[in-house]
């Protein structure tokens, strides 16, 4: 399973085996607010090059998307223990 959630994996899911090809990180950034990190990846091939976003959630896997917003809760949990 961890081999399923790491960002190589989902490069290589999304763009097929990146062996013989240059793959980089362009971009690594994690905000302020949230501690959400992101990475952008450029891919060059002999037809061009194109760059994917990454987004690590937070059970710890990448996907190509953002997560979503945290949103504030309201309960009794912390107040019974």
């Amino acid at each position: 399973m961890a081999g399923n959630r790491s960002l190589r994996c989902q490069v290589e899911k999304l763009v097929g085996s990146t062996g013989g090809h240059g793959v980089r990180v362009r971009l690594l950034d994690r905000s302020r607010t949230g501690g959400t990190c992101r990475v952008c990846i450029q891919v060059d091939r002999p037809t061009g090059s194109f760059s994917l976003f990454f987004f690590r959630h937070a059970d710890g896997a990448w996907h190509v998307f953002p997560p979503g917003q945290r949103r504030l809760e309201m309960g009794i949990g912390r107040m019974a223990a």
